[in-house]
Order: C-alpha cells, then sequence, then structure tokens
C-alpha cells in the first residue's frame, strides 16, 4: 500500500482514542491496533482516575506522587499532569463520561498511598466507562479510520525520521502505512510474564522496534507488580482486585487470619510485605477481606468484582478472597518530553508505552489513567502547532525480514528481555 494519510496512531486504548479525538477534524487519522478495538488495557482499569480537588491539594498530591516513586520521579511532569487535570476532568465530562456522584456532587474515593480522597470513579470499571466513551466519540469522526487486527511490526524511518509503519493483519501479508506523523500508544509488556493483569497480546513490540531503531528509551527495568489480585492454578491473565477495595476498608490476613500489614502502603512497599508474608507462611497467597463493608457497599462499589469472584466459587460479602501480586504496570518506555516526543522526528509516544518519568519508580494508584490522557492532549496539541507535511520517505526495506512473523515475535520479546536486565545491572551500578 502507497497511500499516505496524515497521521497514524498505534493502538486503540485510552491515550490513543483521546489524541485522535484532540485532532482538527481536516486531519485524516489512521488508527490499527492488534486486535479489537476495545481490547485494550485501559478497559480494565477498575479503580479510578485522580484530579486536583482544589489549590489546597496541590503540595499533597504532588507529595504523595513523588513519595510513591520514590522521589525519582520528574517534578516537571508531575506538575503537568497534576495541574491538567481539571480539564482532562471537565474533557471527559463532556464526552459523555459518567462519575459517581451523591447529591448532584461528585464523590472521592482514596487509595493506597494517597492522603486524601482525590480518586473519581465508575463503580469498578472507571477504565471501562472512560475508555469506551473515547470509543464511541471517535467513530462518530468521519476523518479517523480504524483497522483491527492489525499489529504494527516496524517503524519505517529514515535519517532519524519516521514517515510510517510496517504491519501484518495476522495472515502473514505485510502492510505498508505511510504518513506524516506516528504516534505510538501501544500499551505495557505484561504479556511477556507469565502472571500479569494485562491482556496476553501486549507484549511491547514498540520497545523492540525502538531499540532497533536506535529511538532513546528509558528506566526499561521499572516494572510495577500489583500486590492484589485474585489466587488461581488457571493459566492466564490475572483478575485484579483493586487499589479502591483496600481505600474503602478491606484488610489483609496472613494463614492464621492475622493482619500483618497496613494496607494502603505503595504498591511496591505492600507487594514485597505480601510477598515476605507467603514466604512465612510457606503459601502461595495471603487473604483480603471485605466484610467489614457490608453487602450493601460492596455490592454497589464493586460490583465487577463482586460478580466475578462469584464466578469463582466466592461470595466477597461473606466470606476471605486469596490474593496474590502479579505484574501489572510499565513505568518505564521510549523517552518523550513533556509534550510525549520521542528522539525521533515525527514520532510521538504517549500512554504505558511511553516514559516522561512522571511516575518516578512506582506508579501512583489512579495516576495512570490522568497521565496517558494528559500527555496524550498534549501531543495532539503539539502536532497540530507544529504539523509539517512530509513526502513519502524512500526507505529501504527488505520485506524479507518479516516473513517469519513467529520468529520475530521471539526475537522482540529476546530483545525486550534483554534490556530488562541490562536496564537492571546499569541501575544497580548507578545506585551503589
Amino acid at each position: 500500500m502507497k497511500a499516505k494519510t496524515d497521521i497514524i496512531v498505534v493502538g486503540t486504548g485510552a491515550s490513543g482514542l483521546f489524541y485522535a479525538l484532540n485532532i482538527p477534524p481536516n486531519k485524516a487519522i489512521l488508527m490499527v491496533t492488534k486486535r479489537a478495538v476495545d481490547e485494550s488495557d485501559s478497559y480494565l482499569a477498575q479503580g479510578g482516575i485522580c484530579v486536583l480537588r482544589d489549590a489546597d491539594d496541590y503540595d499533597s498530591f504532588f507529595e504523595d506522587t513523588l513519595k510513591a516513586g520514590h522521589y525519582e520521579n520528574d517534578r516537571a511532569s508531575v506538575d503537568v499532569m497534576i495541574r491538567s487535570s481539571p480539564e482532562i476532568i471537565r474533557d471527559l465530562i463532556d464526552l459523555g463520561v459518567e462519575f459517581e456522584k451523591k447529591n448532584g456532587q461528585l464523590v472521592y474515593t482514596r487509595e493506597g498511598a494517597h492522603s486524601k480522597a482525590r480518586i473519581l470513579y465508575h463503580e469498578d470499571l472507571t477504565g471501562a466507562e472512560i475508555t469506551s466513551k473515547l470509543l464511541a466519540a471517535v467513530k462518530k469522526r468521519p476523518n479517523i479510520t480504524i483497522i483491527e487486527n492489525m499489529a504494527m511490526v516496524d517503524l519505517i524511518t529514515q535519517d532519524n525520521h519516521c514517515s510510517g509503519i510496517v504491519a501484518s493483519d495476522g495472515t502473514g501479508a505485510i502492510h505498508l502505512y505511510h504518513s506524516d506523523y506516528v504516534v505510538l500508544a501501544t500499551g505495557g509488556l505484561g504479556g511477556l510474564f507469565d502472571s500479569s493483569t494485562n491482556l496476553a497480546h501486549l507484549t511491547g513490540d514498540a520497545i523492540a522496534i525502538a531499540l532497533k531503531r536506535q529511538i532513546e528509551v528509558e528506566n526499561i527495568s521499572y516494572i510495577q507488580i500489583h500486590p492484589t489480585t485474585l489466587y488461581s492454578q488457571k493459566p492466564g491473565r490475572r483478575f485484579l482486585i483493586s487499589e479502591s477495595v483496600r481505600g474503602e476498608g478491606a484488610v489483609l490476613y496472613n494463614r492464621k487470619m492475622q493482619r500483618f500489614v497496613d494496607e494502603l502502603l505503595p504498591r511496591d512497599l505492600l507487594t514485597k510485605a505480601i510477598h515476605q508474608q507467603m514466604e512465612q507462611d510457606q503459601s502461595d497467597f495471603v487473604w483480603l477481606s471485605m466484610q467489614d463493608m457490608g453487602r450493601e457497599l460492596i455490592i454497589h462499589r464493586f460490583p465487577n468484582i463482586f460478580r466475578h469472584c462469584l464466578e469463582e466459587g466466592y461470595d466477597i460479602t461473606s466470606e476471605c478472597i486469596p490474593v496474590t501480586p502479579a505484574q501489572h504496570y510499565f513505568m518505564g518506555g521510549i523517552k518523550v518530553d513533556l509534550d510525549s516526543r520521542t528522539s525521533m522526528e515525527h514520532l510521538y509516544a504517549i500512554g504505558e508505552i511511553s516514559c516522561n518519568r512522571v511516575h518516578g519508580a512506582n506508579r501512583l494508584a489512579s495516576n495512570s489513567l490522568l497521565e496517558s490522557l494528559v500527555f496524550a492532549k498534549r501531543a495532539a496539541k503539539n502536532t497540530q502547532n507544529h504539523y509539517k507535511t512530509a513526502e513519502i520517505l524512500k526507505a529501504t526495506l527488505d520485506l524479507d525480514d518479516y516473513k517469519d512473523l513467529e520468529q520475530l515475535k521471539t526475537d522482540y520479546k529476546t530483545v525486550i528481555l534483554d534490556e530488562i536486565e541490562r536496564s537492571k545491572v546499569i541501575e544497580r551500578i548507578d545506585k551503589a
């Protein structure tokens, strides 16, 4: 295919969709996604989205984010995220997103490592509520075309300039899509791990491609483990038990049914405590109890968790459930600036695959949706302000490189895992 579009967005999660919605309708946008349009981790986000409630909340919000991130956060990025949050929430409400309200006023909840309640939510399906409304808005835009089941396998580049993508439709056929700009919104890399809350097809391919094309990456070893996922011996994705459950009062017990930790610790510290307790108990899980919250609150506040656990044989209104840590989020990624620009011209990265260093070494709960939307909108504004039409570059591509796609997937996985280990070694040296 030699046709050229204005902008290609790779991924249809919250960041990619929001970027597309913030581009003027006179620009043609092609969105490609590896699986179905609604198969992104954005749909799985249970807890909520943070927002700066008022000027008095700024200092504590800023400190909570830095403390959770072990003060390795980029302070400018954190400032941008926090100050932009009220605008983002207004945008979402204008797009039809419904957050919990009481007597006509927004309701805020608190999660682990937050010193105040500043999280908006929709039941325990906040990600699905936000992403579905964004997708509905995108589908109404005649300038936006979505192609499903189309996996990016490479970037088209020349002289540090990106002019499109190489993609596979799953049958082995290779497609070349040319554009003025490419936006990577491909999500995380949980599919590389045996135990993860992520969808299995999210394997961080964009990281391997970035390394191949000499695009800067950063903090590749910064991978967050979520402390509470429903324990199961079945293979496949782990079901998340939201941070909000503990924010609303759920407690953790060891095998003797004794509390052993402050449940509102930052995720990495709580995960460490759970692992230590599991080792001490010689168990693969600890117990999470929600009973004291009351049946009515549980079913109203966490209907999805209630239904899923019931399907697994647990009634969370009357009994404990076994939980265990699992890989959850990627704080590292393709290095970007405050406008989500990568080190390659005409290439942006947004959402989980990007690294603007806002999360530091450990993400504060419910900052992920906010960060993705804030920096997606900034990327869109930057694209508009500096838009330059480009000719189709005559980049040299050997299509034989994409004949064996299964081997290519394996190679990409190896490249990423090797880079994670290399990054860990450098991190240890730097901290020595």
